[in-house]
């Protein structure tokens, strides 16, 4: 049917077609009014792709393309102030990285990133306290896309990371708080040096790299080079872990 309508260009029976079974997450409203924005129909278009968020009952399920469908369509229409409370709206339902990034840049456009970034992140800090290791987690995520390294070292104290958020922070850091990245380097090292493999190895040889960098900037380049020593003598079995050390120069004593 579909196919039928659109070789006779009747618009209005694709959207029938369409309507007739309409998808619970939005989908198909942005069907619609993705055929009505190609017949020009743009009041049309918008109006469907509107109706899709009504109608979708939790935004959480909504499907995204949607959400970034109406808030390209706000923009374009000079309706800056819309496209924000859609993202809002949307984060609000779904908390996560990328619904905040999308927040984040459709309220600079409209200068009141502050306000909204406050809110964003008072949401978050509300489910890491109810104990919601999700939340926290991403809160964490979030804070350190903003660069805001002394509150993403607070919050992941707090309500707890995983190992790769920890590394990012230690990563970010380092050139302000070399000795709170040498104590995560070193915790990570301890866990990898339990396991074998070449992706192992690599991720050892970065981390140790990490550490030589954090004793350079601390002024202990000794305590360095004896670390070094210590742990070359201990997994000696490793032939390509020491290989792949001498490529980078972690030669110890």
């Amino acid at each position: 049917m579909q196919r039928l309508a659109k070789s006779g260009r009747d618009i209005d029976t694709v959207v029938a077609v369409h309507a007739a079974d309409l998808a619970p997450n939005g989908h198909t409203h942005l069907l619609i009014a993705r055929e009505l924005d190609t017949a020009g129909r743009t009041v049309d278009a918008l109006e469907w792709a509107e109706r899709g968020i009504r109608e979708t009952e939790d935004l959480a399920t909504v499907d995204t393309a949607l959400i970034d469908h109406l808030a390209d369509r706000y923009t374009r229409t000079g309706r800056p102030a819309d496209a924000v409370t859609l993202r809002r709206d949307h984060f609000a339902a779904r908390r996560t990285l990328l619904a905040y990034q999308q927040l984040r840049a459709a309220a600079i456009a409209v200068a009141c990133w502050p306000t909204e970034r406050e809110n964003a992140l008072a949401h978050l800090r509300a489910d890491a306290e109810r104990a919601d290791t999700r939340g926290g987690r991403v809160l964490v995520d979030i804070l350190l896309d903003d660069g805001d390294l002394d509150a993403a070292w607070r919050t992941a104290g707090e309500y707890g990371a995983h190992d790769g958020q920890w590394l990012a922070l230690a990563d970010q850091s380092r050139p302000i708080r070399p000795a709170d990245a040498l104590a995560v380097y070193l915790r990570l090292v301890a866990r990898l040096t339990r396991e074998t493999g070449n992706r192992a190895y690599e991720q050892l040889v970065g981390l140790l790299l990490g550490i030589r960098d954090c004793h350079r900037r601390l002024g202990t380049p000794e305590d360095f080079t004896a670390y070094v020593t210590d742990l070359r003598a201990a997994q000696k079995r490793k032939r390509n872990l020491m290989r792949l050390m001498d490529e980078h120069g972690l030669s110890g004593s």
